[in-house]
């Protein structure tokens, strides 16, 4: 039998615990007055209640209102509400402390028990007290409504139990408003003598002079509410306990006696039936499972035990190390225990829940519920017993099946179970299409922890040592048996003849008839495992988290979830789902490990199989289930990763995904294209359209939002892009005058340049009037700018330099200055500076203020996959819709610019002057048309060309040709030239309309973090963060800050930068470790290698040596942190014939261990150094203590040395003499030989010690790294899982002293040095 933890607490002394009957709360009550509302399934405190003064003793949920209810030694009983989250009321009327308090399943009412000799019962809607129970001489230690009938129990000191019938209570008005004297009391004349008795009553029970009479003589004053049913009596000594059971006429009760008691009764009487022993203190508490016909009980002996409660036997016993058991309850609804203890509680079940199930063929699901074998047709339903399986016998316990297999070759069923250390037992089923059940007795049994089926005639058992798997055929006659070197947890199916064998650190797939190991994957404790349909992938399943591994244990992705994983099946389309307590979750193995909840659950449930939007599973009960899904997410994300992109838009256009999550998981994704079909919020559309480079998207998204902040990112993005015609319109929007000016003169836009100097001078803006006629080197304008400004010496100086002496000499005319006044304000050689004249314009024509903007040159491609898959998805939906559809997006650029444009002629309206209104349309007529000017559709540019070329007449194609083929001699050509050229141009604006960014690519680096598990290749990528989640997986790696120099030496030392053409950034360049010219397969540099790591070795070793102990401890430290980025070659040459570690993977493991032992005895041997004089007996200690790290033998014998002369001074002859005879036997050099043995003849002359230590060399111990004591072999420890230091287990979850990165006590699958090891 085994007791599974499910949520622990730390905490003062718990002497009450109750159960919410519907979530999973537990409430705590403690020793030192505090209430504590606990999440057991999250393992999160909700809510401390802090009013009691002094020990809280019992606390109580009420069943189906949000209150509960508490009594402690303030001789009170309170009342709260855990929805508001504070008391609602006080109870008084105790005169002693208050051990129970418990609310009644029906009626309105508390029952509590206290030191003051009675129990007593309050109406907890009338705030009244209506009935006192006397009659025990001691303590009332418990008080229990019966679950279903009107009867209480109560236990006493006095060595009774009394059995209270509450039935005339319920007749005489004891529910809702009823109270001794209360306003809600029974009404009525015939009811009136009643509430006057319960008046008296209530004065007088609140007397203290009557108290003592009370207590002395029971119903001395005439309850005939309550009366006693039954007394019983049996045990020694004080009863602590005693409750109902659940259903059953039969009472438990336990005292200080140190014995459990069961009793029977009916309605005359009750006797005592049996007498469990085996405590050996008092007995706290003992309660009755709810659903087993089994008895729990814990005591101040320090261990939970538990009973057969027909044979009254004990099953089994589990035992705290320090803390005495005070309290024991069972939730009311699933198999779940809590108890009480000195340093906390405990909630906890008996045996797993789990029903023991098989698949067969995918369509025949097997499981065994109520001592049968069922079979459930997953097709159609359909659920009928096949087989009886064995039963205890009469009276007796057996534990439930753990696993089963089936052989549908030879219908054989095998179940295995932990009866007798574990046993495994084959039946038969019948016949398909036979409604008889076989025979319960089975057709072979035998010992063995694990059992399963590996082909039609051969199973594999673990034997109970699980150190051999044995191999046997249908005769249960063993064949082969195969030896492990280490202790097997279990074994589990695997393809073909093939079995998992799983060790505490390892799972290995070994194959039974090859009889060699086909794969190894470091993995912790694993408790289920679910192959895929095509057995191609494994889901390893342990207690917090899932491996997906491949047919040969190569691993493919790994996560861990805060909540226990309770099971998991794998969808067709090869997702795998697995559920936790409260969801159902799925796991993309090809999307890097990503996953998502599907839906909540009620209660846990076990995954059978997934088909479709159907969840076939098992809850507790043993009763198959269908649960329907919505797949619609991870079928989403999955096509994403496969780039399955027509089913990517396909889910797009038919489901209803939305939400931040979806959008956020796009962006990370690299796909915002597709994220925008899902985001209506403009601020959101207009992120994602600048992410997928969408500048028409981002246009209409900024026009909805028109702020400043959106218009400049557009232009800088427009920019960047080539297209001018939208970060013309955006800089307008804003108003950035200088933009715009730098937009004008890199495009050539000479006329727009000087049409926005005139509408600034016009709105008197003299800073961008000037900038623009710097930029246009118009210095005539200028000149008459800084005149208007009252700067004539700036403007003669301008007009000077320029060569314009006659406006020079105005000037100084008109300010009554002689040129010979100024001639030494000019420099001897001065230099003009000219602004760059534009040669050529975007637009065709730099003077030309009309014509838009056209925009740069750019990379001719096709539309992207996305907007290719709509295309095609839309013209197949509606093929006439879909053309119409696909024209406009055609054209979307040109509308889109064309728009832009007018918007832009717009906003510069406001700048423009009014004798200029007809230039407000910059766009008129349209740059992007299809075709090439020459039909009806391009009459705005025949307009132009016949301006241009002064062609007069109709507008129709006859007069046009008519025209053209007069013959004008020269003129003629000059008129095709200029048509080839417009054709030429509209030609290459059609291709920049249609211009789609290409996505980019994946780069190198990037590659490097998907190909590699390898946290040094994740560094050197630059993804610091995977890298961080690989290291904590790896070895609990939590502080990350001292690798932070290597985090960053690793990155760098794989960047490089070729020098480009002078004026140009260099290119960048990544250093590789493989010479493989193809970027798919390479990785990054090796910047540590075991070699080096040996020379740091060798250097740490020569300071020890030399008494350097700083200096070794940082070089050991510094070895230890490179250890973790080394990289052992890929070559198949070093792995052995069963995939054990290469003989490099072992220097790296071992130099770990080396470090960890010099790191540790360097912690003691400074520590010791730094002691006072005064503590001679802790020194002693440090030096022992030094002596047992495992150094080299030179090493070692200054450890020795030291230890011994340490001893010697402080006449620890005993001591010195058992150092020196340790020195002698590693041979040190003579010197020392003959130093130990004048030490030897000394000690033996007087062979004890003078100071007590804390020593013992011949006990096995391992030392604490930071409280620096013994941790003797069989006592608990917490270990680093990267290290591998010792520490006592109050440790547990802080960071490790030795290594300064990794948790104590963390979970970790173990250091990984290369991708296949």
């Amino acid at each position: 039998m085994q007791l599974l933890t499910k949520f622990e607490t730390k905490s003062n002394r718990v002497k009450g615990v109750a159960f919410h009957p519907t979530r999973p709360w537990i409430l705590s009550s403690l020793h030192n007055g505090s209430i504590q509302l606990w999440d057991y399934r999250m393992g999160t405190l909700l809510e401390r209640f802090d009013e009691h003064v002094g020990p809280v003793r019992g606390v109580a949920f009420h069943p189906t209102q949000p209150l509960f209810v508490s009594g402690g030694d303030d001789q009170s009983v309170k009342v709260w509400s855990h929805k508001t989250r504070r008391c609602l009321y006080t109870l008084n009327g105790h005169f002693d402390y208050v051990r129970t308090v418990q609310f009644h399943h029906e009626q309105p009412w508390i029952a509590s028990s206290s030191d003051d000799k009675t129990a007593r019962i309050w109406n907890w809607q009338s705030r009244q007290l209506i009935a006192v129970l006397p009659g025990h001489e001691n303590y009332v230690m418990s008080a229990l409504f019966h679950p279903k009938d009107d009867l209480l129990i109560t236990a006493s000191m006095d060595a009774t139990i009394r059995v209270w019938d509450l039935s005339g209570l319920k007749r005489s008005g004891g529910g809702p408003g009823s109270g001794f004297g209360g306003p809600g009391g029974p009404g009525g004349a015939a009811n009136s003598a009643l509430r006057a008795q319960h008046v008296i009553q209530q004065q007088i029970l609140e007397s203290p002079l009557v108290q003592r009479t009370i207590m002395g003589q029971a119903d001395i004053f005439g309850f005939g509410d309550v009366v006693v049913k039954h007394i019983l009596e049996g045990h020694h000594r004080g009863v602590n306990w005693a409750m109902f059971h659940p259903t059953l006429p039969l009472i438990v009760s336990c005292g200080d006696d140190y014995q459990v008691k069961v009793w029977r009764m009916n309605e005359s009487r009750a006797w005592e039936l049996d007498t469990c022993r085996g405590h050996y203190k008092n007995v706290s508490c003992a309660v009755f499972h709810p659903r087993a016909d089994l008895i729990l009980s814990n005591a101040e002996d320090k261990t939970l035990r538990v009973w057969d409660s027909n044979k009254r036997n004990l099953l089994q016993t589990f035992r705290r190390e320090s803390d005495r058991y005070w309290i024991l309850a069972a939730h009311p609804e699933i198999n779940l225990f809590a108890a009480g203890h000195d340093s906390g509680l405990i909630v906890f079940k008996l045996e797993r829940e789990r029903p023991p199930h098989t698949i067969h063929h995918n369509q025949q699901l097997l499981y065994v519920k109520g001592g049968q074998i069922h079979s459930h047709d997953l097709a159609t339903g359909s659920d009928s017993p096949r087989a009886a399986v064995r039963t205890g016998s009469s009276g007796s316990y057996l534990l439930p099946y753990r696993t089963l297999s089936y052989n549908g070759a030879e219908r054989l069923a095998l179940a295995t179970s932990h009866n007798d250390s574990g046993t495994y037992e084959i039946y038969r089923m019948p016949a398909d299409g036979s409604s008889a059940l076989t025979d319960s007795t089975p057709v072979h049994k035998g010992s063995g922890a694990a059992a399963v089926w590996i082909s039609r005639n051969r199973f594999a058992v673990l034997d109970s040592g699980k150190l051999s798997i044995q191999l046997k055929d249908l005769s249960n006659r063993t064949t082969k048996t195969i030896k492990q070197d280490i202790p097997v947890n279990h074994i589990f199916e695997g393809p073909g003849s093939s079995i998992l064998i799983a060790t505490q650190n390892t799972v290995s797939l070994y194959d039974t008839q090859q009889d060699s190991v086909i794969g190894s994957l470091p993995v912790g404790p694993i408790k289920y495992v679910s192959w895929s349909p095509d057995s191609s992938v494994v889901a390893l399943i342990a207690k917090h988290t899932v491996t997906l591994a491949t047919s040969n244990l190569r691993q493919i992705c790994h996560i861990h979830e805060t909540i226990r994983i309770k099971s998991g099946a794998w969808d067709a389309s090869g997702v795998f789902l697995y559920t936790t307590l409260n969801h159902i979750k799925f796991l993309l193995p090809d999307a890097g490990a990503d996953t998502g909840t599907i839906r909540t659950l009620d209660q846990p449930v076990y995954l059978t199989q997934i088909r479709g939007r159907d969840v076939h599973c098992l809850d507790r009960e043993g009763k198959t289930r269908v649960i329907a899904i919505d797949p619609t997410e991870y079928q989403f994300k999955l096509a994403l990763a496969r780039r399955q992109y027509d089913q990517v838009v396909s889910i797009v256009r038919s489901a209803g995904l939305v939400g931040q999550s979806i959008i956020a998981y796009l962006q990370k994704k690299g796909f915002a294209e597709i994220a925008m079909h899902f985001v209506k919020d403009p601020a959101a559309r207009f992120d994602l359209a600048l992410a997928c480079a969408n500048l028409d998207v981002a246009l209409e998204a900024a026009k909805s939002l028109d702020n400043e902040d959106h218009w400049l990112r557009l232009a800088r993005e427009a920019t960047n892009a080539g297209n001018s015609a939208i970060a013309e319109l955006a800089l307008q929007r804003t108003q950035n005058t200088d933009k715009l000016a730098f937009q004008y003169i890199i495009n050539g836009s000479v006329g727009k340049l000087k049409r926005m100097m005139r509408v600034a001078e016009k709105q008197g803006d003299q800073e961008t009037r000037f900038h623009a006629a710097l930029l246009l080197g118009d210095v005539e304008e200028r000149i008459k700018l800084l005149r208007e400004n009252g700067q004539p010496q700036l403007a003669y100086m301008v007009a000077k330099t320029h060569g314009l002496d006659d406006v020079a000499a105005g000037i100084l005319a008109a300010a009554g200055v002689a040129e010979d006044d100024v001639a030494n304000a000019f420099p001897s050689n001065p230099k003009l500076l000219k602004p760059l004249t534009p040669k050529y314009a975007l637009n065709g024509n730099a003077e030309q203020i009309d014509a838009p903007e056209a925009n740069w040159p750019a990379l001719n491609v096709s539309s992207s996959i996305f907007a290719s898959a709509f295309a095609r998805a839309a013209s197949a939906a509606a093929p006439t819709a879909g053309a119409a559809r696909s024209t406009a997006g055609a054209g979307a650029g040109a509308g889109a610019a064309a728009a832009g444009v007018s918007a832009a002629g717009s906003a510069m309206s406001r700048m423009a002057l009014d004798d200029e209104a007809d230039d407000a349309e910059l766009g008129a007529g349209g740059w992007g048309d299809e075709d090439l000017g020459f039909g009806d559709e391009g009459a705005a540019g025949g307009a132009a060309g016949d301006d241009e070329f002064g062609l007069s007449g109709g507008d129709d194609d006859d007069e046009l040709q008519l025209d053209l083929g007069s013959g004008w001699g020269g003129d003629d050509d000059d008129i095709m030239k200029q048509l080839d050229e417009d054709a030429a141009s509209a030609a290459a604006a059609k291709v920049a309309e249609t211009f789609v960014a290409p996505s980019p690519g994946v780069s190198e680096r990037e590659q490097w973090a998907r190909r590699s598990q390898l946290a040094v290749d994740h560094i050197a990528a630059g993804s610091y963060a995977s890298a961080m989640a690989l290291l904590n997986s790896q070895v609990g790696a939590v502080n990350f800050e001292p690798l932070r120099p290597l985090f960053n030496d690793i990155f760098e030392a794989t960047s490089a930068s070729y020098g480009g053409a002078p004026g140009l950034a260099p290119l960048p360049a990544t250093i590789r470790r493989n010479t493989d010219s193809d970027t798919t397969a390479s990785l990054p540099v090796q910047l540590h290698s075991a070699e080096s790591c040996l020379e740091g070795l060798q250097q740490a070793y020569r300071a020890f040596t030399g008494g350097k102990l700083a200096e070794a401890n940082t070089l050991f430290r510094s070895l230890l942190h490179r250890l973790l980025f080394v990289v052992v070659p890929d070559t198949a040459s070093e792995t052995g014939p069963r995939g054990k570690r290469s003989q490099a993977a072992d220097e790296v493991l071992q130099m770990i261990n080396i470090c960890r032992e010099y790191l540790a005895g360097l912690s003691l041997e400074t520590a010791r150094r730094g002691l006072p004089a005064s503590a001679a007996a802790r020194g002693l200690e440090l030096a022992a203590y030094f002596t047992h790290s495992q150094l080299q033998g030179r090493h070692s014998q200054i450890a020795l040395r030291s230890a011994m002369i340490q001893a010697f001074k402080h006449k620890n002859f005993l001591s010195a003499s058992g150092f020196a005879q340790r020195l002698l036997d590693l041979a040190p050099p003579q010197a020392t030989v003959e130093e130990a043995k004048k030490i030897q003849t000394v000690c033996a002359r007087t062979s004890r010690d003078e100071v007590a230590v804390n020593y013992d060399g011949y006990n096995p111990f391992v030392v604490c790294s930071r409280s620096q004591t013994p941790i003797y072999r069989g006592s608990p420890k917490a270990e680093c899982p990267l290290c591998k230091a010792s520490y006592k287990p109050e440790f547990t979850g802080s960071v490790c002293d030795i290594c300064l990165v990794a948790e104590i006590g963390a979970k970790a699958t173990g250091l990984q040095v290369s991708n296949s090891h």
